[in-house]
């Protein structure tokens, strides 16, 4: 069977996918994160309409942590050191197809949004009033289904409000990157089947952040 090959918009996706779950396990053990990388990934979420798949990040120096982590990943899969950020992205690849599946979700995810929009209008896209809102559209929504990501991390961390609403904003915009991915042809047997492809498009993409 012959497959499409992969596209650069393709791994600008994928490279977002990457990024918001890197930050994911970088919170998650630290507490903490680059406010610009926090940032991007919460950009994305509003970013529902772009007139094109840079345009949701913003810029592709934006990406610089997703690009290298996944190029990291694909380098060497079964490396230990990316258990955890394979795992979350297989966990986020499966929750963007149930949530695709879902129109009557997708539409409350679309309000929630939109209503998150009008109070970033007031403070600021990361405000933590904003990230609260958008952390709760997450769980009324995506935190419904049946499967949910495990994330392994530091329990003093895990369990400050403030970082776990963080936290369920970042898989939010894994999520929202996944889809992207998924619109622009984007498919989970590219990372398997068609790996090389997509490093080489990594690579290039490397080479211009």
């Amino acid at each position: 069977m012959l497959f499409a090959s992969p596209t650069r918009d393709q791994a600008i996706a994928l490279a977002g996918v990457f990024q918001s779950c890197r930050l994911v396990e970088t919170v998650a053990t630290t507490g903490t994160c680059q406010s610009r990388d926090f940032a991007t990934s919460i950009h994305s979420l509003f970013e529902q309409n772009p007139p094109s798949t840079l345009a949701v990040f913003g810029e592709l120096d934006a990406l610089h942590l997703g690009v290298d982590s996944l190029k990291s990943v694909l380098a060497d899969i079964r490396s230990p050191e990316n258990a955890n950020l394979l795992r979350y992205v297989l966990g986020v690849l499966y929750l963007q197809r149930k949530l695709a599946h879902n129109r009557a979700m997708l539409g409350k995810v679309a309000s929630g949004i939109d209503k998150a929009r009008l109070q970033a209008e007031h403070f600021s896209r990361t405000h933590p009033n904003v990230i609260a809102n958008l952390a709760d559209v997450y769980l009324n929504t995506i935190s419904t289904f049946n499967f949910r990501i495990q994330v392994k991390g530091q329990p003093q961390h895990l369990q400050q409000p403030d970082i776990a609403n963080r936290i369920r904003c970042l898989l939010f915009a894994a999520i929202r990157a996944a889809m992207l991915w998924h619109q622009v042809g984007g498919r989970r047997h590219q990372l398997l089947l068609q790996r090389r492809k997509v490093l080489d498009l990594v690579g290039d993409l490397r080479r211009q952040v």
